[in-house]
């Protein structure tokens, strides 16, 4: 809770044109973004400023307080949408920050000749502005992080792409580590296509997995049994020399889950599994 001094808010209100002129041609020279034009900064800085007189509620201003709703929304706006187009946090929170020279220069003016009532103003003013800084700040943060979170989901599921490879036989070719959130996705995968297609076998193809640890391993497991237990049977493919001496080595039991060299190996055996073979015409 900021509580800024009774004359300075007396200088905010009686000094705002001064202020917001100040204010905007700070922003220019210290807020460089191509992504936000001069029109929407004055506009934003205008009303800023209105939404911030209007918060402060006798000698106090709290940003989580009802009287504060308006203003944590406009900033709660700004950042989230300066965050969505890529501007910095750095830019993000300076667009507040400017503001401390334009009010610092209307407290010089007045207290100048009385240097300790005008420290105590100008600490006053810091530790406001201070405060809707650092909100910008954690909210830009807070968006930043659901950004990535999306991003890193679309990217799970872009590199999971279930593939028919012949009616009852679909694949999914593996590539980079398989961790936990990944293994998820690979089972929604697989199993919302065993239900959509009516699939009879899962070919999961490790080739591009670099490393086999007993942690991939039991993902694996963990996935084989739940497409298992929806009726379907599941190969694994890609199985190379080193990844089956660490395997061995681990001491990872894969007993009863049918393992291949190749996908190409793995695309025969369920075929021959459907009572489906592929032969050469003859020419």
């Amino acid at each position: 809770m900021s509580k800024p001094q009774s004359r300075t808010i007396e200088i905010l209100k009686n000094k705002e044109a001064g202020v917001i002129e100040d204010w905007i041609n700070e922003l220019q020279k210290t807020l460089s973004d191509a992504r936000i034009s001069a029109e929407e900064l004055h506009s934003q800085a205008r009303e800023m400023y209105k939404l911030l007189g209007e918060a402060v509620r006798g000698n106090t201003l709290d940003i989580d307080a009802p009287s504060s709703a308006a203003l944590r929304t406009f900033l709660e706006t700004i950042s989230r949408t300066r965050a969505l187009k890529g501007s910095t946090s750095e830019q993000t929170a300076m667009f507040v920050f400017s503001l401390k020279k334009p009010i610092f220069k209307q407290l010089r003016s007045e207290f100048g000749s009385d240097p300790v009532r005008l420290a105590e103003e100008i600490w006053a003013t810091t530790e406001l502005i201070d405060q809707l800084g650092m909100f910008t700040v954690m909210v830009y943060q807070k968006t930043r992080e659901e950004v990535i979170r999306r991003q890193e989901a679309e990217m799970l599921e872009l590199s999971t792409p279930v593939v028919k490879l012949w009616h009852g036989v679909i694949a999914l070719p593996l590539i980079g580590t398989l961790d936990s959130s990944r293994t998820q996705v690979v089972m929604e995968s697989l199993l919302h296509r065993i239900i959509e297609g009516g699939a009879e076998i899962a070919i999961i193809d490790i080739t591009g997995v670099p490393t086999v640890d007993t942690l991939v391993a039991q993902h694996l497991m963990k996935t084989v049994a739940a497409i298992r237990l929806m009726g379907a049977d599941c190969i694994i493919s890609g199985v190379r020399p080193q990844i089956a001496q660490t395997v061995v080595h681990l001491g990872v039991d894969l007993e009863g889950i049918t393992t291949k060299a190749t996908l190409a190996d793995a695309l025969a055996l369920a075929l021959k599994r459907l009572g489906l073979t592929v032969s050469r015409t003859k020419k």
